[in-house]
């Protein structure tokens, strides 16, 4: 109680007012809002966003802050990267229920533009299945346009196949994230361990057409440029011994002239969007590790890498190897990653 009151006395007497001292909090609670009794509270040195070393000019100021702060008008705040919209473009802020009814709906306004590339079908042409047990179908995006990376949020193909067909297409998802190498590339983990599955549903028409649709959203989007469909298929049949459906791979039939039916696919759409990317201006934030004018330039430079690796991070496939985004050599990437690590462990935010 006396030291409180000590502290009233000595910080919360001004202009007449007696007011009392909130030590958790530093300041003082006056009785009227005006004329205020705070009087002056001396720097307090400290972890976290307290002061590491008081000025000997004004002993209510911070000269120096502790690792992950910076100091602002005698004050410390949390040390936090400048904008990086410059180098690499904001998401959409799509929330997962208005995403899902746009996904359901093929909203054409989250449509990604995409090139169909296939040496083994067509689009809209019936073609027999069963001849080989893997068809290649690739959708690109616009790789011409490098100042843009694109984000996948669901595949949709219209696949139709002919009255009393015994064959059922299987798919399988093969992604590259970036142009170029595909060192980085990864097959979607479709069904295992909660990565969403396909959805199919019939469409109301003469045929037996279906729409396959893989909802990815914001959980699961990821980067790509190019996208690759595997199409398998397996030949359905019923059970001697009962009512189970048993498959087959199509060479293992006993009949290898044997019809089982046609498949066309008359549709594939990609939907996502894309977001400014420029490689060259990150390359040139890079350079102010090693050329540094100051110190300060250098800590924002770090700032800025870490929040783009986190963001890249963040929308990134799980994998062993994080994604190199700007296609670095592997001892620069493991240069400037050493270098981010040593100064994310100074800052709360990236811990």
């Amino acid at each position: 109680y006396w030291l409180q009151f000590t502290l009233s006395i000595l910080y919360c007497s001004e202009n007449n007012q007696l007011g009392f001292y909130a030590e958790e909090l530093r300041t003082c609670s006056c009785p009227y809002e005006s004329p205020s009794c705070q009087g002056v509270v001396p720097c307090e040195v400290g972890d976290g966003h307290r002061c590491a070393s008081c000025s000997v000019d004004n002993r209510t100021r911070c000269s120096s802050c502790n690792p992950g702060y910076v100091l602002s008008h005698g004050v410390c705040k949390y040390a936090v990267p400048n904008p990086t919209d410059h180098y690499l473009g904001f998401e959409t802020d799509l929330q997962d229920l208005e995403l899902r009814y746009l996904l359901q709906h093929r909203d054409g306004r989250i449509t990604t533009h995409a090139i169909f590339v296939s040496n083994d079908v067509r689009l809209n042409v019936w073609f027999d299945p069963s001849w080989r047990k893997r068809m290649l179908l690739t959708l690109k995006s616009n790789k011409f346009k490098s100042n843009r990376v694109h984000m996948l949020l669901g595949v949709s193909l219209q696949i139709c196949m002919t009255k009393n067909s015994t064959i059922e297409p299987t798919l399988s998802v093969y992604v590259n994230p970036f142009g170029g190498s595909h060192s980085e590339s990864w097959t979607m983990p479709i069904n295992q361990n909660g990565y969403p599955d396909w959805e199919k549903n019939k469409l109301d028409i003469p045929l037996d057409c279906f729409n396959w649709t893989l909802t990815l959203g914001n959980r699961w989007k990821s980067f790509f440029e190019t996208v690759h469909f595997y199409l398998r298929s397996r030949i359905r049949t019923e059970s001697s011994q009962g009512n189970d459906t048993v498959y087959f791979e199509p060479l293992e039939a006993t009949d290898p002239s044997q019809n089982f039916g046609y498949m066309k696919i008359n549709s594939m759409q990609l939907f996502g969007y894309s977001m400014h990317f420029d490689p060259e201006a990150i390359q040139d934030l890079i350079l102010q590790l090693d050329y540094p004018y100051t110190q300060g330039s250098q800590d924002s430079a770090l700032l800025q890498l870490m929040e783009i690796r986190y963001r890249v991070n963040r929308l990134s496939p799980p994998g062993p190897l994080p994604l190199d985004l700007l296609k670095l050599s592997s001892s620069e990437v493991q240069r400037i990653l050493t270098t981010l690590q040593t100064f994310s462990a100074k800052q709360p935010f990236y811990k």
